[in-house]
């Protein structure tokens, strides 16, 4: 046995092993798991980064469901999993933000991710707008139109103006936040 006393070497292999590799979506995924696996981990020291792959890869990743509080600036502003300094701090002072060490970062934070991802999606949805409305003026079957006059064309355009309104951006004016 390996527990025995002073048997250093074990003359045979290993008694089990697995065929193929675990996958943590192999029944259908999650959303959760979903979320795990499109996370993109920054921040990280090369260490750091691979324990929370490993998470990631054997179903042991637990997302948080609130925000924790940061070690150096003492605000609820870590709000990744295993986390433990929040980004701006992280970024500041060039540490790990899970172990917190000043080591290289593998792949560094963004300073302001949320805004370009915000203002992408707007000008996305902008040009997709303007697209609808091109492939109106430019459509071949324009001819088509004018000559029948059925409930079929007409329920069709009406449904995409109303696709055109709901993607519109709703006002947050109104919105009153606390401190």
């Amino acid at each position: 046995m390996s527990s025995q006393k002073g048997n250093v070497c074990r003359s045979r292999g290993q008694k089990h092993q697995n065929s193929a590799s675990y996958k943590n979506d192999k029944y259908g995924a999650t959303a959760q798991v979903k979320k795990a696996n499109s996370k993109i981990h920054d921040g990280l020291c090369q260490h750091c980064k691979d324990i929370v792959e490993w998470k990631v890869k054997y179903n042991k990743y637990k997302s948080l469901t609130q925000p924790k509080k940061c070690v150096k600036c003492s605000q609820k502003a870590v709000k990744d999993a295993y986390h433990i300094i929040c980004k701006p701090c992280s970024l500041q002072l060039e540490i790990c933000c899970k172990c917190g060490k000043k080591e290289d970062i593998v792949i560094p934070v963004n300073s302001h991710p949320d805004k370009n991802e915000l203002t992408e999606d707007a000008e996305q949805r902008k040009k997709g707008c303007g697209r609808e409305d091109i492939d109106d003026e430019d459509d071949d079957f324009g001819d088509l139109e004018d000559e029948n006059d059925d409930e079929d064309f007409d329920s069709d355009s009406d449904s995409r103006k109303t696709q055109t309104k709901s993607v519109a951006v709703p006002d947050v004016s109104i919105v009153n936040l606390r401190d």
